[in-house]
């Protein structure tokens, strides 16, 4: 069962793409590859914070996150190697735009003052990052259960391989850019 976004991208993103002339087939057209959300958890924090983040996450995104693990040890950041300092979820195919859809239709639009997302955080590659100051904004956090306030950092890798197909590309999916 397809989701409702990729109808969307197949039916009609994909088909007005080709049509503005820049893709000469259908396999040139730009498309969503993966979604990667990251959770970073500082390092003075006990252990527990970092199982409370990968819980937040796996609620949020339906998938069992990995944890990332320091590489090498900073005694000025009291880190160790080994010690856990975030996690990760990589989301591919339908609960990629599953997640997307839910981004877009219902958490962006629970940020306080929210006038658009700033259409310069590409790479020069075609992939978008966003961050995101407070994981309350998706409503399948419950507010009462939460310990501390996590951000969140979410990249949108696409087949484009420059900044203005993916963002015509992202604009067409529904993705709420502010007006420069």
């Amino acid at each position: 069962m397809n989701s409702r976004l990729y109808q969307k991208y197949v039916n009609e993103v994909r088909t007005a793409l080709l049509g503005n002339g820049r893709f000469g087939n259908v396999h040139q057209v730009p498309k969503m590859e993966k979604i990667v959300i990251n959770m970073g958890v500082p390092s003075t924090l006990e252990k527990v914070a970092v199982d409370d983040a990968a819980k937040d996450l796996t609620s949020i995104t339906g998938q069992k996150p990995v944890i990332n693990k320091a590489k090498k040890s900073v005694a000025n950041f009291k880190l160790r190697k080994g010690q856990p300092v975030g996690c990760r979820v990589t989301l591919r195919r339908d609960r990629m735009y599953e997640f997307f859809d839910r981004l877009v239709a219902t958490a962006l639009p629970r940020i306080r003052d929210f006038r658009g997302l700033n259409p310069r955080h590409f790479d020069g590659r075609g992939n978008y990052t966003l961050g995101i100051s407070d994981q309350t904004i998706f409503p399948e956090i419950e507010l009462d259960k939460i310990k501390r306030h996590q951000g969140m950092d979410i990249t949108i890798v696409t087949s484009a391989g420059n900044d203005d197909d993916a963002r015509d590309l992202l604009k067409l999916m529904g993705m709420p850019f502010a007006e420069r």
